[in-house]
């Protein structure tokens, strides 16, 4: 099964939904042959694989196109990292969710920083470009409301969590459907954000990240691994072709 209400029940706070992230077919049947349950790409692996880039710099027909390609060859709930939506105006944002919802995906991310730019959009703007996406697409599709608080600050303290918080609170009410939070990573503030705001956690992990385990006893609901499995294997690649070469 890989409809909305399938892929949204696996976000259990407690229990989370691990995202292996992948970046075309064959990446999304070998994370499948593992047990996944459910699929996500990463922007960032998609715009290297293809040779175009992170940033929106990967073609919206050639997401769209890879989507489907991924759909074809798995039969599991899909999530496209999405970036910004490839718009900063809110009607054209909602229309290209929109025209990715008709592939099949059942959900996207959905990011606060300006692509491309500085800085992050302001809450306002960003609680109009969710609205608008969510009246797009409707009450059936998975919107994973991203903020890059933390990865434009060093400093994790306790005024920019408080601004975490509110944009989360934020976010739900304008209709998101989870809340990703990147770079947050201590279990006390983690436990915190899932306490105010109503949208279940998702975190990413990477090299040095608490254990499963710890994020599970805070509450999160979904676990997504980014870049890292790509860098991974391309690094292993490099070794091996290095091998064959020597």
């Amino acid at each position: 099964m890989r409809d909305f209400a399938t892929f949204a029940a696996l976000h259990v706070p407690g229990d989370p939904l691990v995202l292996y992230n992948v970046w075309d077919p064959g990446s999304a049947q070998a994370v499948a042959a593992a047990g996944a349950r459910a699929l996500a790409t990463g922007s960032h692996p998609v715009g290297d694989a293809s040779g175009y880039g992170d940033a929106q710099q990967v073609p919206l027909d050639h997401v769209f196109d890879n989507a489907r390609r991924i759909l074809a060859a798995v039969d599991l709930p899909l999530s496209v990292d999405f970036e910004g939506a490839y718009s900063t105006d809110p009607q054209q944002a909602a229309a290209n969710v929109r025209d990715l919802k008709a592939t099949g995906a059942v959900g996207c991310n959905f990011e606060d920083q300006v692509v491309g730019g500085e800085g992050l959009h302001s809450l306002a703007d960003q609680v109009r470009r969710i609205r608008a996406i969510r009246e797009a697409v409707g009450a059936d599709f998975f919107i994973n409301a991203r903020t890059d608080l933390l990865i434009k600050s060093d400093q994790h303290d306790g005024p920019l969590l408080a601004s975490v918080i509110e944009r989360g609170k934020a976010f739900a009410e304008a209709g998101a459907s989870g809340f990703f939070v990147p770079r947050l990573t201590d279990p006390r503030q983690v436990e915190q954000v899932v306490r105010e705001v109503p949208l279940p956690l998702n975190l990413i992990a990477f090299p040095g990240a608490p254990e499963k385990h710890v994020w599970a006893s805070a509450g999160v609901a979904r676990i997504s691994h980014g870049p890292f499995p790509h860098r991974k294997l391309m690094a292993q690649l490099t070794e091996f072709a290095r091998a064959a070469l020597a």
